[in-house]
């Protein structure tokens, strides 16, 4: 078959890449070779519009055993345990199949945690959706919410956390991340570097179909009128299979038997072979005959491109093929020697005897192109000219408490088995997921956060707020922060506007990981996410979702932020409040969104982040909650639906420092005789715990009202 113009587009190529696809054969490229290229060279796998800026995160610390660039990230958590997390997209496919397509994101960063040798004991997802009022968002949001509980709930891992935002820019492209972290013993770490000339490759898992094939191309490139017609780029995915592949892998990595392994995510087969070879410096061989198909007549191309789930690929160690067959047969799982490693430094594929497809893997991997993309930075905004008046701070809270982006999340998270496992120690709904590490007094803190306003109206600030806001909130369940990973969801980096948002907030994440020791250690780049569609959201807001994980060495000593007891003093420690540019109470109460975002004082965040991590640790804080969207007055309000216990605020209330998002800051509880003198920041006592209502300025709302108002407004949302 000659490869036509058309064909080298149809699979994404530029012009100037084909010459360089040419140039790297030293011929004509094949169909499976020109497939093979097109996925590897795709944004989703090369990364190659934002590996030059990813350089500038900073990956190392005494605790990172492994950084970016394997499965997923691992850190030392102490006792000889790691923990091994990673967050990833799957935008694109739930926007065309919401259910399957949200469903396969949770089933593929399960595998990349438990390649690594970890048993999966959470799972967390970071969502952006589009007008809520829309009948085709409804359903968008019904299905991933059902494809994230279907999948997780069935293959026995907790779901204990995550956000989700709603606004119109993501109307033609919806934002799905799935985040998972797991447990390991740091000597029994898994890497996927294939090595040993003669060793057996080997396929495990599900059998390979058509469902999925160019899955990674079709996610790096935006949405248009036809996008319906993607509908079999987007994967099926089957828990229960996955459950089983969990303990098939689990119990052959407890044997001296695996070399290497990978799963088959974006580009299945294909990258998983060459990224395992590439990293090991060998060549590899396939026998595509033998690869396990549930489909007949499947062709090479078909096999090498299908992102069929629920896969895996290994090296063994010679000898040890029938030992690990027979752990994947008791599972009921395929078992099957494909291929083996090779010398040289070639990605060959035979078919019926004969080689159809030899490719040299530099090319594939390393060496895929790297773009240094014209960028423009985001300019400037400039202070709000005119700051409106709160009539009513009472009915200003109440609007926010039954807005998109801050009522209840109950009937998204009733629908995840936060449970399962028995080790979720704190459920949704608080600063950060708190999850026992079985068998010991340690638990993981985790956080999914990310200000899309924010970044859109200063990607450098969004960036650093963004880090901030994850850490804070690991701090207030009295955490200690180690370590991010993050999904960085962009439009089109060929638009100089967008590629300057991808560099800024990339440049504010470094900061700030670099300000609170907080690590980049693994993470996802998905870009293209906009829409040509009619009626379509067009470029979706910078969104850099971070996920943070820290640990807390006795989960005794976890705090949460529900008010505790009558009579108990209400502390705001961090500072007041001034700053109302880009805070929610605008664009809710007033219909505006504009002015700067909160500037964000990394130093004065560590110093007052450790100040409330030792009030945490010697007892004196009863509850503690750090303020973000909505500010003091959406806090107070957290705080005492949580616990049950009223408030009386005792200083007067303006718009400012009821609503302002000043970054930084934390409500604290502590009992009414104790005072602090030492605080690294101002430290005001706002009020005191206590009655059946909230009471600010004089004005009331009983927690019986505030409630319905919070939990009442998502579900009605839902039902149209």
């Amino acid at each position: 078959m000659s490869i036509t113009p058309d064909i080298v587009a149809a699979h994404g190529f530029t012009p100037d890449e084909y010459d360089r696809v040419l140039s790297a054969m030293g011929r004509e490229p094949n169909l499976l070779e020109l497939g093979i290229f097109s996925v590897m060279w795709s944004e989703h796998c090369s990364y190659k519009s934002s590996r030059l800026h990813l350089a500038k995160l900073p990956t190392k610390a005494p605790w990172v055993i492994q950084g970016p660039g394997e499965n997923a990230g691992v850190i030392d958590i102490g006792d000889g345990d790691a923990a091994i997390f990673k967050m990833e997209s799957h935008n694109h496919p739930s926007y065309i199949e919401p259910y399957q397509g949200a469903a396969t994101g949770v089933g593929g960063i399960l595998r990349d945690v438990f390649t690594m040798g970890a048993r999966p004991v959470a799972n967390m997802n970071a969502l952006r959706f589009g007008d809520i009022n829309a009948p085709k968002m409804r359903h968008l949001v019904k299905g991933v919410v059902a494809g994230i509980g279907g999948y997780g709930n069935c293959v026995g891992v907790p779901t204990v956390g995550g956000e989700t935002i709603f606004h119109p820019s993501y109307n033609g492209n919806i934002i799905v991340n799935a985040m998972t972290v797991g447990i390991a013993k740091a000597d029994k770490i898994f890497y996927s570097a294939a090595a040993g000339v003669g060793n057996p490759v080997v396929y495990v898992g599900s059998k390979t179909g058509r469902d999925g094939i160019h899955g990674a191309t079709m996610a790096s490139a935006e949405f248009d009128e036809n996008s319906e017609e993607k509908r079999p780029t987007v994967q099926v995915g089957d828990p229960f299979t996955e459950k089983l592949l969990i303990e098939a892998c689990l119990e052959l990595m407890a044997s001296d038997a695996i070399v290497a392994i990978q799963d088959m995510g974006a580009a299945g087969l294909t990258s998983s072979s060459v990224e395992m070879a590439s990293k090991g410096g060998v060549g590899i061989r396939l026998d595509l005959d033998k690869v396990p198909c549930r489909e007949t007549g499947m062709t090479p191309y078909e096999m090498m491109l299908s992102e069929s789930q629920e896969r895996m690929l290994m090296v063994l160690k010679p000898g040890r093929e029938a030992f690990a067959e027979a752990i994947f047969k008791k599972w009921e799982l395929d078992f099957a020697v494909i291929g083996e490693v090779v010398e040289g430094g070639d990605l060959t594929m035979t078919f019926h005897g004969e080689v159809v497809g030899r490719i040299p893997l530099d090319p594939l991997a390393d060496a895929a192109p790297k773009y240094d993309r014209p960028h423009v930075p985001t300019p400037k905004r400039a202070p709000l000219a005119d700051v409106p008046a709160s009539a009513s701070i009472v009915a200003d809270l109440k609007t926010l408490m039954g807005s998109a982006d801050l009522c209840s999340r109950r009937w998204i998270w009733e629908q995840y088995d936060n449970q399962v496992g028995a080790d979720t120690l704190q459920r949704p709904g608080g600063d950060a997921a708190v999850v026992r590490v079985h068998g010991t007094r340690k638990a993981l803190a985790i956080a999914t956060d990310c200000t899309p306003r924010y970044c859109f109206a200063d990607p450098h600030e969004g960036g650093k707020q963004a880090v901030a806001e994850t850490w804070r909130n690991i701090v207030a369940v009295g955490g200690k922060p180690l370590a991010i990973t993050n999904c960085l969801n962009f439009a089109s980096p060929q638009n100089p506007v967008i590629m300057g948002q991808l560099v800024g907030c990339i440049e504010g994440m470094a900061e700030a990981c670099r300000a609170l020791d907080y690590p980049v250690v693994s993470g996802n780049v998905s870009l293209y996410n906009e829409s040509k569609a009619t009626g379509g959201g067009n470029a979706i807001l910078p969104t850099p979702a971070i996920g943070g994980v820290g640990v807390l060495t006795d989960y005794a000593n976890q705090m949460d932020l529900a008010f505790k007891a009558e009579g108990e003093a209400i502390w705001l420690i961090g500072g007041e409040t001034t700053h109302l540019g880009q805070s929610l109470w605008l664009r809710e109460c007033h219909g505006r969104e504009d002015g700067p975002p909160p500037v964000v004082d990394l130093d004065h965040e560590r110093n007052v982040g450790d100040f409330i991590a030792r009030l945490i640790a010697d007892g004196t804080a009863t509850a503690v909650h750090d303020l973000s969207d909505g500010g003091l007055a959406v806090a107070l309000a957290d705080m005492a639906l949580a616990g049950g216990l009223g408030a009386t605020v005792d200083l007067p209330l303006e718009a400012a420092t009821a609503f302002g998002e000043d970054q930084g800051r934390y409500l604290v509880t502590m009992k009414a005789d104790l005072r602090w003198h030492e605080a690294p920041a101002p430290m005001r006592r706002i009020g005191t715990v206590g009655g059946p209502a909230l009471v600010i300025n004089g004005e009331s709302v009983t927690l019986a009202e505030l409630k319905h108002i919070h939990e009442s407004a998502l579900p009605a949302m839902i039902a149209g």
